[in-house]
């Protein structure tokens, strides 16, 4: 995790810079730089577009017309299916460190949950029910693109215009009612050095469970052409599940969709990390040094988007419709603190055949986890469970003899595995 953190650092060195080096420059030219690394056109353009009413040095979120939100909540579409999930969105938002809010069509926040501390931290900036984030009232942020796009949003430290807000990372995801009307968006939130993948993942999940509710509420159909992602095509991509961990299969519809190892590859790199990948990211993560020509590449891209119904973004590639992943879903449980979830979904190493590099680096990260919750686990089951699928790793053996208690039977499994295990 050091080196996540190491990066996330060098990430957020280099976007400061581009923000001290760009943002007084646009005040007075008006034109956005373009689109050097490591800044995004989205977030200079909105940038230009947020200097004429937003100062970069505002301390928080202005308040909406009249601060009383209660009303609009009470009377809004979102209130019900949101608090369906209430209970889910507080216990994601308090075990990952994470605030939730959502807002209506106009960017206002209506509603918030998550940890004492982070509550105290967001309510500082105005992250708070009252507050304005739309782009016009608080510049460039996740919220802000994601209403203006009708897409998924994340916007990393110094990405965001106002100064105040560059110890954060924010993830968001616009909703649509049935009819395809922006009713809202769902953000999670958190400090910068808790930035992670995952947690646009959890959005699109969480805002796709949202939408479903809200037809049922509205007695409608989803619209077509788009689904919770956001993008043309996305619908195409609906009822697909995909199993990478200690197997790899992909299934649409009940059918298994005939994909080659390098486009298995492609779609698991695309959910775990919802963001996307620029092209030449994704080829690297694929090819690492392994010489490979662009037509190559694209061809494994574009035969993968037709196997989806078209649901992969082209400029940047990513995923334009939920995809069902048990990694996602493993990453997802141990945020929440939910082992045994974890546990239940973790077939073995990701992709164990795949040499990509990109895949070997998430295949370590996963294994690192489930283990580290294992061992700090105090349970006997989740030892003996993940002892299992590692019959070689004595250590887990040994934690396993430790909180067992003296006259539990299973003693003598955990012993023999702990054996075999060190003979080899």
């Amino acid at each position: 995790m050091s080196a996540v953190r190491s990066d996330l650092r060098q990430r957020r060195a280099a976007l400061e810079s581009e923000w001290a080096r760009w943002v007084p420059e646009l005040r007075l030219a008006r034109r956005a730089p373009a689109g050097t690394a490591p800044l995004r056109r989205e977030v200079t353009e909105s940038w230009v577009r947020s200097l004429h009413t937003v100062d970069p040095g505002a301390v928080s979120a202005p308040v909406t017309d009249g601060g009383e939100v209660r009303p609009r909540w009470a009377d809004s579409p979102l209130r019900r299916p949101v608090g369906d999930l209430a209970d889910e969105l507080n216990s994601i938002a308090e075990d990952a460190g994470f605030v939730a809010g959502v807002t209506d069509e106009s960017g206002t926040l209506l509603w918030t949950c998550g940890g004492r501390v982070m509550r105290r931290r967001a309510e500082q900036v105005n992250f708070a029910p009252g507050g304005r984030w739309d782009e016009q009232a608080m510049g460039t942020n996740a919220l802000s693109l994601a209403l203006r796009t009708g897409r998924p949003s994340a916007v990393f430290s110094a990405e965001h215009l106002v100064a105040a807000l560059h110890g954060w990372a924010c993830y968001c995801a616009p909703i649509h009612a049935p009819d395809g009307r922006i009713l809202g968006v769902l953000d999670l939130s958190t400090t910068w050095d808790r930035s992670h993948p995952l947690a646009m993942s959890t959005v699109r999940t969480l805002v796709s469970t949202v939408e479903a509710r809200l037809r049922t509420d509205l007695g409608d159909r989803p619209r077509g052409g788009t689904a919770a992602g956001g993008g043309t095509g996305a619908a195409g991509a609906s009822g697909v599940r995909l199993t990478c961990l200690g197997a790899e299969e992909a299934v649409r519809g009940g059918a298994r969709l005939r994909l080659r190892p390098r486009q298995l590859e492609i779609l698991t790199l695309l959910a775990l990390e919802p963001a996307g990948y620029t092209p030449e990211r994704l080829r690297d993560a694929l090819y690492g040094e392994r010489p490979v020509t662009a037509s190559t590449f694209k061809a494994e891209v574009s035969h993968l988007r037709r196997a989806l119904g078209g649901a992969v973004a082209t400029r940047r590639y990513a995923l334009t419709a939920p995809v069902a992943c048990d990694a996602v879903e493993v990453l997802r449980a141990l945020a929440a603190g939910d082992l045994d979830r974890a546990l239940s979904r973790y077939g073995g190493p990701l992709l164990p055949h795949s040499e990509a590099p990109g895949i070997v680096a998430w295949r370590e990260h996963l294994e690192v986890a489930v283990r580290e919750a294992v061992l700090a686990s105090r349970l006997p089951d989740h030892a003996l469970g993940y002892g299992e699928r590692a019959p070689h790793d004595a250590e887990i053996h040994e934690h396993a003899l430790r909180v067992l208690p003296p006259a539990d039977p299973r003693r003598a499994l955990a012993a023999g595995r702990l054996s075999t295990a060190l003979r080899e």
